[in-house]
């Protein structure tokens, strides 16, 4: 069947309905206002894999001081060059990975002997990785080889670059764990 076919018959069905005497008026009233007619838009990147495509989330709330917008709808961005309004299946659940209940929003610690983890402030995290980063390099580093060559490596360490972060933050990232003598490092790009 051809579409321009099907569509005359959709069209005669439909007619043939409402003069035969069905009611449709509860149809009509099921045509209600989309659940994204009120929301705020903000377009991102799916953090999923190295694609990077673009996404579009709704989110409701009315954007005052002390109201969380929630979270209502994802999609594809049909704006952005690289998936024109597709998602994978895994960025196509990323609304219900945004409003997981079990999404961990703060660092964690979990302290020497400890068997659980404790929520930590950024402002005791941030300087205890700084602190835990230095004395693993002190601890680790290698100034020469076996054969005498320099080599100014710190092998107790390693690093994982995120996709969704920019070529930037990247070079920058790159940079300082180079700096630091990191052998192990990647990006997940290639994960």
């Amino acid at each position: 069947m051809k579409r321009r076919a099907f569509l005359k018959g959709s069209a005669a069905a439909v007619g043939g309905a409402a003069a035969l005497g069905f009611d449709l008026r509860s149809a009509r009233a099921e045509l209600r206002e989309l659940k994204i007619s009120r929301t705020s838009e903000t377009r991102s990147t799916c953090p999923y894999c190295s694609v990077s495509c673009g996404v579009i989330i709704h989110t409701l709330g009315d954007r005052a001081k002390n109201v969380t917008a929630a979270v209502v709808h994802v999609e594809g961005d049909p704006d952005h060059p690289i998936n024109r309004g597709t998602l994978c299946p895994k960025g196509a659940a990323l609304k219900d990975d945004i409003n997981n209940p079990n999404r961990i929003k703060r660092p964690l610690v979990r302290k020497p002997g400890s068997d659980k983890w404790e929520e930590a402030s950024w402002e005791e995290a941030i300087p205890r990785i700084a602190r835990l980063i230095k004395d693993t390099r002190d601890r680790t580093f290698v100034a020469k080889n076996a054969v005498g060559q320099t080599v100014n490596r710190c092998p107790g360490l390693a690093w994982i670059g995120g996709c969704t972060d920019t070529n930037e933050f990247n070079y920058l990232q790159w940079r300082v764990i180079t700096a630091l003598g990191v052998p192990y490092r990647d990006s997940q790009a290639r994960v």
